[in-house]
């Protein structure tokens, strides 16, 4: 065939000419060139919306076209139908159905994709239709596609005719696309429950249709797999499964069919899936010998290793049990049916091998164990002692099977395994440790007795040869349950904790394990700290082991805290190890952040006169080198350096809290609220030591934003963790602050003046250094926002969050002649312009704490009342289209505290700017602006009312109003 002339496409220019289509469609699929494939694909848009569109359509569904121009006619067609259906005269309906239905007929031997899409294109006519204008399209269509049906249109189509088969797969795959297409439209709610009923009504004609073809000898395979694949689609309409009870029977001998396998076990889950199955108890029941039906042929696959045959019969038996769990429960007359279906599923956690490389059936079981212990436990106690009377040994064997699928393969085979599968085993592993913590509900102190005897055989008794993934699957049961469930109480811990140093550690999944597993008992070793001593030394022994470092080191975190006050007498070995480690680099930089953590727990809650003297010994060998760095050469290397050591100072200092442990230990009100009148902090000390070497690393560094947010961090988390006590450092760094972020602006100084305005903005003698720091750091911000702050969003967003706290903490700072509050009003404007989200929230934050202090600060109101309308211009183009969508709540806030605080001054605002024509979109009418306004204006009170207001009018002004994206 002769390809079209090249139109060499202009943007929007060329006639819209079936020719000039085609040709353009040859150049969107053909023309190697990227630029012109865009220039045809928006035209080619372009000409699918135009009226035209209706004829040139048929015409690229000629016999002569090439099939991706006649998929294009048929999308088209689905276009125009689906979106543009009003724009065609009701006398036309007639004759473009039977178009339809004749251009089906004539592709039902395909290309495929084209008849798909007309099939597409006739589901949504149809759905344009019903009820009214097509009362059953379902018996039409079938009707239609007869396989001695004359062309709809008075010929005849010999070859279509003489093709049975072929029209039978085309009518199949029309009643596929008919439920999908309602299921993917964007309908009201009223006309959605109009059309599902009349499809629902039709539902009789579809299931006479499938059940004949499923049950002919004659039937092909395709057709066969097409009829499941229609009865899938059709359930998902809720078809009531009393009608359709033998069809769904019929499925299960399709499972015998190697070709036909996949599809049936798709379709017989996707029907017994459906909630609405449990008012067809009946039906539902009758299915229940054919699901066990299934379980020699689920034995079988499982022994001939056929992973596919087994997942897809444990598909069935889960949904059924899962879905339908309650009901059959209740149903005591089958209760010994349904408790063959739990071993099934049992049968089916079970299945031999690891996963996921020899087996993934077992991972689908899971959350059926969940539903049917919820289930049991929701009956009434005496009807729920029968239940567990029953079950109870049912869950014994999971949590045995549990523990056996969780065991690791040999050290040699783990080796072999990607990555992608090892990620997958520990994901598994998670979800068994779920299940497990889970069953505790139903087990009680039953389960954590026999896991115990079960190790305590393993480790004592000299005739059991465990291997280690037995002791490790133990531990991994125990530690499951002690993670979530309070165990203090359990008589068995003790023996537990006994049993631990016994362990002979052989590999790393195993010493992982065991350091886990003492982790998870922080708590309990805190109420009997007696057990320590027998404890900890594995865990330094841990602590060494770079394979083991995030287990040990997150044991070790969690006893520092726990169990902080008992570790006195252990403290310099835990030092000396930590210390040791730290300086050889044995673990990864994130690794020793959590670790110093830890030691900040340990230090709080040594006795006062120690910690200094211990704070000194851990951390000099790190200042030292810090030092060295300071006064090399800028280079990538010790800039990493640089950033970890601040880093490891940061993580330390969060935790080493000396006035939370003294009111921990001594029941006192806690010091902290209040400035200290004691000796200073040993936070403070150090740091007031080391102030100069930070000063000396800013001036090598102040370019660096990474080095300056790693010296922010330092003194961020010393002051929100000693709080007042930080006192004696505000004078100093509030110096350093402003000349740092004079010479080179950063968000990170503005996000630690933010704490510093926070703690010490009340504080008589700390006021001055705030204030001077602030108006500095205003200063400095404003000359960004003059010069363009596009290029600083995050600076933007920290000034916002600063000014909110200040006009939370110490409003009076904006009587200073200092602060122009007119540029900072000017500032806040231009952030909710800003395209990055939280930006634009921060601006609202600012906002909303701004207004609620105009009516007492002078400077402020004037402020408002001289500029508050651009404010409302900024807001209502914001809202109208300029921001996302998200932020309407945030907008909304502003919007609330302006009607609270001057109310006046609001109406006329928002009168004013709505009276301009097309603004804040050309899509409003008078009366939708007038609507919002009196919604606005009425109030004062009601967030949750505002804020849907906002929504609403944000949806008007998009043209979302009414198509489906309000729900979102």
């Amino acid at each position: 065939m002769e390809t079209p002339a090249d139109p060499g496409l202009g943007p929007v220019e060329l006639e819209l000419t079936e020719h000039n289509v085609e040709a353009a469609l040859y150049q969107l699929y053909f023309d190697p060139d990227m630029e012109r494939k865009n220039v045809a694909q928006k035209w080619l848009t372009q000409a699918q919306a135009s009226a035209q569109a209706w004829q040139f359509c048929w015409v690229l569904l000629s016999p002569d076209k090439i099939p991706e121009v006649q998929f294009f006619g048929a999308s088209t067609l689905h276009i125009k139908i689906s979106r543009h259906w009003s724009d065609l005269p009701s006398e036309q309906h007639e004759n473009l159905r039977m178009q339809l239905l004749s251009h089906i007929l004539h592709f039902s031997s395909g290309p495929k994709m084209v008849l798909t899409r007309l099939c597409v294109a006739l589901a949504s006519m149809a759905l344009n239709l019903i009820p009214q204008a097509w009362s059953q399209p379902v018996a039409d269509m079938v009707r239609a596609f007869q396989p001695q049906k004359p062309d709809p249109e008075g010929g005849s189509d010999a070859k279509a005719s003489q093709d049975p088969q072929a029209h039978c797969l085309a009518l199949l795959e029309l009643l596929i696309v008919l439920p999908e297409e309602f299921q993917s439209s964007r309908l009201a709610q009223a006309r959605r429950a109009q059309l599902r009923d009349a499809l629902t009504g039709e539902w009789a004609v579809v299931c006479t249709v499938l059940q004949q073809l499923l049950q002919s000898q004659d039937s092909s395979s395709r057709v066969k797999e097409k009829v499941l694949r229609c009865l899938s689609s059709w359930v998902g309409l809720d078809v009531p499964l009393g009608e359709s009870q033998q069809l769904v029977q019929d499925c299960f001998s399709a499972l015998s069919n190697s070709e036909l396998f996949d599809t049936a076990v798709e379709t017989i889950v996707n029907a017994i899936s459906q909630p609405d199955c449990q008012r067809y108890i009946n039906a539902l029941l009758s299915l229940m010998p054919l699901v066990l039906g299934l379980f020699d042929q689920l034995k079988t696959a499982v022994q001939d290793g056929d992973m596919e045959t087994s997942h897809g019969i444990c598909r069935i038996a889960v949904a059924l049990g899962e879905t339908h769990s309650r009901v059959l429960l209740e149903h005591l007359d089958h209760w010994q049916d349904y408790l063959a279906l739990v071993n099934m599923i049992l049968f089916c956690t079970d299945v031999p091998g690891h996963y996921p490389v020899n087996e993934t059936t077992s991972s689908l079981t899971l959350t059926f164990w969940y539903t049917l212990q919820d289930d049991i436990l929701s009956f009434e106690e005496e009807k729920q002692a029968v239940y567990l009377q029953v079950y109870r040994p049912v869950y014994f064997q999971l949590v045995d099977v549990l523990l056996h699928k969780s065991h690791y393969p040999s050290e040699e085979d783990y080796a072999s395994w990607s990555s992608d599968d090892k990620e997958q085993f520990r994901i598994y592993r998670v979800d068994i440790s779920d299940t497990l913590m889970y069953v505790y509900e139903m087990l009680g102190a039953e389960l954590l007795s026999n896991l115990y005897d079960k190790l305590g055989r393993q480790l004592m008794d000299p005739q059991q040869a465990a291997v280690w993934q037995d002791t490790e699957a133990l531990l991994f049961g125990f530690q499951s349950i002690a993670e979530t469930i309070d165990v203090n109480y359990s008589d068995v811990i003790p023996g537990l904790i006994g049993l631990i140093p016994r362990i002979n550690i052989s590999n790393v999944m195993l010493a992982d394990t065991v350091m886990y597993t003492i982790g998870s008992l922080a708590e309990w070793l805190a109420d009997h700290p007696v057990m320590l001593g027998g404890i900890l030394p594995m865990v330094l022994r841990g602590l060494v082991k770079a394979e083991l470092s995030v287990s040990s080191i997150s044991t070790l975190k969690r006893i520092c805290r726990e169990c902080r006050h008992d570790l006195g007498p252990y403290a310099q070995d835990i030092l000396a190890v930590s210390q040791d480690v730290l300086i050889k680099d044995v673990h990864k930089s994130s690794q020793c952040l959590w670790l110093m953590q830890a030691l900040g727990f340990l230090l709080s809650a040594l006795p006062t006169e120690e910690i200094l003297g211990r704070l000194h010994s851990l951390i000099t060998p790190h200042i030292q080198l810090l030092d060295t760095r300071a006064h090399e050469e800028p280079n990538p290397t010790n800039k990493q350096s640089i950033i970890h050591i601040l880093g490891m100072l940061s993580s330390l200092f969060s935790t080493l809290d000396i006035s939370r442990c003294a009111d921990g230990s001594e029941g006192a009100a806690s010091p902290s609220l209040t400035p200290s009148q004691d000796a200073q902090n040993p936070v403070v000390v150090v740091l007031q030591q080391v102030f100069s070497l930070i000063q000396t690393i800013l001036s090598k560094w102040l370019h660096d934003s990474d080095v300056v947010e790693a010296v922010c961090g330092v003194f961020d988390k010393s002051v929100r963790t000693l709080l007042y006590d930080f006192g004696p450092m505000v004078a100093q760094l509030s110096e350093m602050l402003g000349r740092m972020y004079s010479s080179f602006p950063q968000a990170s100084a503005l996000d630690l003046t933010r704490q510093l305005v926070h703690i010490f903005a009340g504080e008589e003698h700390h006021i001055l250094n705030i204030r001077s720091l602030v108006e500095v750091l205003t200063s400095t911000t404003f000359s960004i926002f003059q010069q363009g702050p596009r290029e600083h969003p995050d600076i933007a967003e920290s000034f916002m969050h600063l000014h909110a706290q200040i006009l939370k903490r110490s409003p009076e700072l904006y009587q200073s002649d200092q602060l122009d509050v007119k540029t900072l009003f000017y500032c806040g404007i231009l952030s909710i312009k800003f395209p990055e989200t939280p930006t634009v929230k921060a601006a609202c934050i600012f906002f909303t704490e701004f207004l609620c202090h105009c009516k007492d600060l002078a400077t402020l109101g004037d402020v408002l009342q001289r500029d508050g309308k651009l404010l409302i211009e900024a807001l209502l183009q914001a809202i109208g289209g300029g921001s996302s969508r998200s932020l309407t709540e945030h907008f909304s806030d502003v919007l609330l505290s302006l009607n609270r605080h001057c109310p006046a001054l609001l109406s006329g605002w928002l009168k004013e700017a709505l009276q301009t024509p097309g603004f804040p979109s050309t899509r409003l009418s008078s009366e939708q602006k007038h609507t919002f306004t009196q919604q606005i204006l009425r109030e004062q009170t009601n967030k949750r009312q505002v804020k849907e207001a906002v929504k609403e009018f944000s949806l008007l002004c998009r043209g979302l109003q009414g198509s489906g994206y309000s729900e979102f």
